[in-house]
């Protein structure tokens, strides 16, 4: 069998590409003055909360954006407030350190008016437990326990509209999704066609289809001739804009 030789793509686009990258320089950080930064006393014995749960995911957020010590942002909040002009204070280290453990982050959902072309990739997260350092220095190596966290993004917005754990009580229309040569199972695509809608990546190498997958893969290419678009250009620019997200 002749051997696949992958396609290189190239940047010819250079203007856009660089504007791209400058922007993800553009950090714009702004406090709305109707935000509830202080906690509503609650009725109940014992001392109330200080800061409400909204000024600590807020300063958490600080943390992990710039990947500060809860020290640091303490002092980094506070410049933000008096630059802003707010009448507020910021939350001290060990307010931050104790209440983080016990935060419930709420995200805010925006239900899209279209239908939705959804850029899906994912991620390793790695676990790290007490004295790894140790163990790998002195001890056999064992196995580390990772984590998959897939992430699904607008392609008009480059909003995060879906993550591992979320729920799926709210439904709405998917046209298609976009996704890298990993996606392209048999699992995968069947699960789209479930919600009526177009899988577009790269098909996998070496890879052997049912008739179910080949009647959905046929489906897919006369849907591309009717929008006179390549499976390959869409899923070129679709992890084009992943990188650049």
């Amino acid at each position: 069998m002749k051997k696949l030789v992958p396609k290189i793509y190239r940047t010819t686009n250079w203007s856009s590409y660089n504007q791209a990258l400058i922007k993800r320089g553009n950090i714009s950080i702004w406090f709305d003055p109707k935000t509830q930064w202080y906690a509503q006393p609650q009725g109940k014995h014992g001392q109330n909360q200080t800061y409400s749960d909204t000024a600590i995911q807020c300063c958490l957020m600080i943390k992990s954006l710039f990947r500060l010590s809860l020290h640091m942002v303490t002092g980094f909040a506070q410049s933000l407030i008096k630059l802003c002009g707010l009448n507020w204070t910021a939350s001290d280290y060990s307010t931050l350190c104790r209440r983080q453990k016990h935060i419930d982050i709420a995200i805010s959902y925006q239900k899209s008016r279209d239908g939705l072309d959804l850029l899906v990739d994912s991620t390793g997260l790695k676990f790290l437990g007490e004295g790894e350092w140790k163990h790998k220095k002195h001890q056999p190596e064992y196995r580390r326990q990772w984590r998959i966290l897939p992430i699904g993004i607008d392609a008009k917005t480059l909003q995060i509209r879906a993550v591992q754990l979320t729920t799926s009580n709210i439904d709405e229309q998917i046209d298609s999704v976009y996704t890298d040569g990993a996606y392209d199972t048999k699992q995968c695509r069947l699960v789209i066609a479930d919600r009526k809608a177009y899988a577009v990546n790269p098909p996998r190498k070496m890879q052997s289809l049912g008739n179910i997958i080949k009647f959905i893969r046929e489906s897919e290419m006369n849907y591309f001739e009717q929008l006179n678009v390549s499976a390959g250009h869409y899923g070129n620019n679709g992890q084009a804009i992943i990188t650049e997200v």
